[in-house]
């Protein structure tokens, strides 16, 4: 940290303020508890993977359909701020508001969750938007690797193992009959918590320096800045090849995010395994996430892109393996798939950052493009977790393969991802680096 500035140091603490909702609601504890409540409302383990990637769809759609408007917008000076806020304290709010689901009102639950992902997703539009106004083009990679580093290390790590140890105690180590209520409920609050007072060095600091002056009709003006953007595609060539690209690959890695943890419980893999690797992928995060932004300085942020695409292709490989093969054998390959997740899941989603920021010919416009680009994003959260969630429902209700086996369907087709992005991410070409 002592590398940055005041106002990159309040930016990047937003990374620490909202990764605890990436662990606890995305990842990790949300994901097994609705398990629990879903089948306490009589659902099979297929339909509560069909309703959680529904979930996940729900709401990126719901996301991506703002997004390019809501960017534009927030290029009008001062209205970036105020829209982060809106966004933020939506999600915060939706967060909490989990502490007070009944144990088998899946319902709900599904409801709460898709909105505290409205609110993180529209604020992190405005979030990413930022990114020009706290620093240089020459510092976007270190800065954007520094966000996502100490946002597993301290939002993703403590905070979630506070809620681990509250759990343990609550459960007595035991988690034979899931996870206790009041320890998930205890997390749900420090998350909502943690994310809120954290928060409060990019409201009191960060500040948009970029943008175009107010309009009468800023979102009418809005729309047709889009129209027009869309009517120079071509002169823009560079960069919807890239999206294009983004939206394959960030696919794969969103789905992998958000469907883990149901997709290993479902093959069997235990509670205390899964939660302690949650915690060993944060930690190990942290240093990789930061080893890549210093390889990208030395590489170029587009060659360490396609290392990550490498990676995740062979995660997804070792994946489709994992319901195949007998029981004592799928932990290793879960642990080995962890580590690899790991190694690169910080620096991919870092490195798309801070590529893309590079390549927005004006810093006043930072808005509109990363609207486009986090449309690009949250509609890439569609197809996974469909593929995902369908595939394996699909695969047993046709009786082509048990309910264990089946999953394969799902996690196979998240490797095409990774290959379409990876090809495109060919075809768009080398970027020329801003001054």
């Amino acid at each position: 940290m002592k590398n940055l500035t005041g106002t990159e140091r309040s930016w990047v603490f937003y990374d620490w303020a909202n990764s605890v909702h990436s662990t606890v609601i995305s990842t990790a504890i949300f994901p097994l508890w609705f398990g629990q409540v879903a089948m306490s409302g009589g659902l099979s383990r297929t339909q509560t993977s069909a309703w959680l990637g529904a979930a996940n769809t729900g709401y990126a759609v719901i996301v991506a359909l703002m997004a390019a408007v809501l960017g534009t917008l927030s290029d009008f000076k001062g209205y970036r701020k105020k829209l982060f806020t809106q966004f933020w304290l939506l999600g915060v709010i939706a967060t909490g508001a989990l502490v007070f689901v009944g144990a088998d009102a899946w319902v709900i639950a599904l409801v709460l969750y898709v909105l505290t992902f409205i609110g993180f997703a529209g604020a992190n539009i405005f979030y990413d938007a930022s990114l020009p106004d706290v620093t240089t083009p020459g510092r976007m990679d270190m800065v954007s690797s520094m966000g996502f580093g100490y946002g597993y290390i301290g939002g993703s790590t403590i905070p979630f193992l506070i809620s681990l140890a509250i759990i343990a105690v609550l459960s007595g180590m035991d988690f034979s009959g899931g996870l206790p209520l009041l320890g998930v409920k205890i997390s749900f609050g420090l998350t909502a918590v943690w994310w809120f007072l954290f928060t409060i060095p990019f409201l009191k600091n960060v500040k948009q320096k970029n943008g175009i002056d107010p309009v009468p009709s800023p979102v009418i003006e809005s729309v047709r800045r889009l129209g027009r953007t869309f009517l120079q595609i071509r002169k823009h060539k560079k960069i919807f090849l890239f999206l294009i690209a983004y939206f394959f690959y960030i696919d794969g890695v969103n789905t992998i995010i958000k469907m883990a943890t149901n997709f290993a419980n479902s093959i069997d893999v235990g509670m205390m395994i899964l939660l302690a690797t949650v915690v060993g992928i944060q930690i190990l995060a942290f240093p990789f996430a930061l080893l890549y932004g210093k390889l990208a300085n030395r590489f170029s942020a587009r060659s360490m892109l396609f290392v990550g695409i490498g990676v995740y292709s062979i995660i997804t490989g070792l994946g489709v393996s994992m319901p195949l093969v007998p029981v004592d054998a799928v932990v290793p390959i879960f642990i080995a798939v962890a580590f690899l997740v790991a190694t690169s899941q910080g620096g991919i989603q870092a490195l798309s950052r801070s590529y893309f920021a590079s390549l927005i010919p004006d810093d006043n416009a930072s808005g509109e493009f990363f609207g486009f680009y986090n449309m690009m994003g949250k509609f890439a959260a569609i197809l996974g977790p469909f593929l995902m969630g369908a595939f394996p429902r699909l695969a047993f209700v046709l009786g082509i393969a048990n309910e264990r086996v089946a999953y394969s369907f799902g996690v196979g087709a998240i490797f095409l991802l990774f290959l379409v992005g990876g090809v495109l991410l060919v075809a768009s070409g080398k970027p020329v680096k801003k001054a």
